[in-house]
């Protein structure tokens, strides 16, 4: 019998699976999109609690007493924790999961911090799609926590179907905290901390912005309620209010959704597009090199986005060619790049040292040429070069999924140099087909 996938695990509710395909989709990782495909025929059955309000309102216990409360109902909880990011780590600084200890033991929860990583909104760029995992793992309430940054938290209506703005009395000018985008996104406002001097006048304040407003028959207007988080007051009207919402909103739940998908879509598509700006159409260092453009005034971002969109729409091939570039061996790559400057004008980017060997590409645009200097006697490249002097060195093609293109080449009996892909320039990994299997030519496969 074959091991388990980690979706299998994912929905088979396997906490560590579920953190590991967290931290992919965090991260980005290449097999993140290949996890959401596979799990996302068992989402939609979650039901999203958004969780916002200003720093220091008591949401973090919030949301610690409104899992426990919902736990009394038998319902599973999965809880994603948004914190500001560590500028040394670019980790979660809070670890609001601190707050929620009583749940450690709780097979039933499952607490996850992530960090914003400088996204702004209240929220990480890939919230969403840890929810996604949550939901294919069978939680039947998702609470997302925001980062609590103040007014601008908007980000939260797009995720969740029931956004819950919590307010705390004491803050000075109650009107301040109630601006436009807090006031839009709210379906329940909870005034926390209730006991606090001030929590009359701050839902008063609340509910006089609320009368400003005309509200249709058959539209939602946003209660106010009142709550001590600390010693559970109010969680179970809380929980109440939310079950009203839901059961008032279920025939517009699906609309809500789509418009959800629909954000995701656009903000995906937008982050998938610049990664095929940087990989595919602009050359290493060039994207650099434009905003020192900008920076030192020769061209306006306005043109600089113009010009970069000409060439990956209007001037691109509908197939990208797979060639990234050529690898030329050289004794004395600072001539050669002076040549190609004198010459053709080509500029060349910093030397990059990967392991014995130093490369340094020239900014051709499209495929560029590699040229590679030996760093010690016994780097190959230096053998190399006393064989065959100054020559075409190998070819490096772009793949989109590195394991699978040399699994796949060495279950055809391809004689591979790395059997497991390795480290390249720029962050890429790289794997290089023996010339025996290429012809005599040494060819490299890159995944950007």
């Amino acid at each position: 019998m074959a091991a388990p996938t980690l979706a299998d695990r994912v929905r088979a509710r396997d906490p560590r699976a579920i953190a590991r395909a967290i931290s992919l989709i965090e991260d980005e990782a290449p097999q993140a999109a290949d996890l959401i495909g596979r799990i996302y025929p068992a989402t939609g059955r979650a039901y999203l609690i958004g969780v916002t309000g200003p720093p220091g309102a008591g949401k973090s216990t919030l949301v610690d007493r409104l899992t426990a409360e919902i736990r009394k109902s038998g319902r599973t909880v999965g809880v994603l924790a948004v914190d500001p990011t560590s500028p040394y780590s670019g980790g979660a600084i809070l670890g609001d999961r601190v707050r929620m200890q009583a749940h450690a033991q709780d097979e039933g929860v499952f607490i996850r911090s992530m960090a914003t990583r400088g996204h702004l909104g209240g929220l990480a760029r890939t919230t969403a799609e840890a929810s996604i995992v949550l939901d294919a793992a069978g939680y039947d309430v998702v609470i997302i926590e925001t980062v609590g940054v103040g007014q601008d938290e908007v980000d939260i209506v797009r995720t969740a179907d029931v956004s819950i703005v919590t307010m705390v009395p004491g803050t000075g000018d109650e009107v301040q905290a109630l601006k436009a985008g807090i006031m839009e996104i709210a379906d329940i406002f909870v005034v926390n901390k209730a006991d606090r001097e001030g929590a009359d006048r701050t839902a008063a304040s609340i509910e006089t912005m609320l009368s400003l407003e005309s509200w249709a028959d058959d539209t939602w207007r946003p209660p106010v309620l009142r709550t001590v988080a600390t010693t559970g007051a109010g969680l179970p009207e809380l929980v109440a209010m939310i079950e009203v919402f839901r059961e008032k909103t279920k025939d517009t739940q699906g609309e809500r959704r789509r418009t959800r998908a629909e954000w995701r879509l656009r903000e995906l598509m937008g982050r998938r597009f610049m990664q095929y700006l940087e990989a595919s159409v602009l050359g290493p260092g060039e994207f650099a090199a434009v905003l020192e453009r900008i920076a030192s005034r020769e061209v306006d971002p306005y043109a600089a986005a113009e010009a970069i969109m000409a060439r990956a729409v209007a001037g691109a091939p509908v197939v990208p060619s797979p060639i990234d570039h050529v690898g030329i061996a050289v004794k004395d790559a600072p001539a050669l790049a002076a040549l190609f400057r004198d010459l053709l004008g080509l500029e060349t980017g910093e030397p990059e040292v990967i392991g014995a060997h130093r490369l340094r590409f020239v900014l051709a645009g499209g495929a560029t040429l590699e040229l590679v200097e030996a760093v010690t006697p016994e780097a190959p490249v230096a053998k190399f070069l006393l064989k065959h002097g100054d020559a075409l060195h190998h070819v490096c093609f772009r793949v989109r999924d590195i394991d699978a293109s040399v699994q796949a080449l060495v279950a055809r009996g391809v004689r591979m140099i790395d059997e497991q892909p390795r480290q390249g320039a720029h962050g890429s990994r790289i794997a290089f087909i023996h010339p025996a299997s290429a012809g005599g030519l040494l060819v490299e496969l890159k995944q950007p």
